[in-house]
């Protein structure tokens, strides 16, 4: 008989050679997660979990995001033109993940935390850094949708073991 092998690599992971550059190079820019909602009433809420985005200064400053342009985050965004942005923390990686699409969320996303009800959408109430957004424009840019928002109203908090993403996983915090 022979030994079972624990590999610590993807199964079926392409060589790195044969895999997308362009993914590869973005794999390699690490970024904090961010989880994006929209949607004033219960029924009519999405939320998308977002680590292609940064903050342009000025007055008023803004807010840019790559969106996937087939996400219900995005058709609601764009259609009431608000939303909220708040930074996740390390604890709050199963929320990215099911707001991502993922991983499991049995009753949906929207239970595993406590909402505060917004006029730009709902706010995670643990939330120490946030922001209410409003859009101002948004364009095609290869797969995705580059939405362009205006920061309305900006809280940062102290800053918890934030959940960054690089190279496909989450990072832990330095220690």
């Amino acid at each position: 008989m022979s030994p079972v092998t624990i590999h610590t690599t993807h199964p079926f992971l392409e060589p790195e050679g044969d895999r997308d550059p362009v993914r590869r190079l973005r794999g390699r820019l690490g970024s904090t997660v961010s989880l994006w909602t929209a949607g004033v009433d219960e029924g009519g809420r999405a939320g998308l979990t977002v680590s292609s985005w940064l903050v342009a200064g000025g007055e008023p400053g803004r807010v840019l995001a790559l969106l996937d342009p087939d996400a219900d985050l995005t058709d609601v965004l764009l259609e009431t033109g608000r939303g909220v942005l708040q930074l996740l923390s390390w604890a709050e990686r199963d929320l990215a993940d099911a707001f991502a699409g993922t991983a499991p969320a049995p009753g949906g996303p929207w239970r595993m935390a406590t909402w505060t009800p917004t006029d730009h959408g709902p706010r995670l109430a643990q939330a120490g850094t946030w922001a209410s957004l409003e859009v101002e424009t948004d364009v095609e840019v290869g797969w995705s949708r580059l939405v362009t928002c205006r920061l309305v109203e900006v809280v940062v908090g102290d800053e918890r073991d934030p959940l960054v993403h690089r190279r496909g996983r989450y990072q832990p915090p330095a220690g």
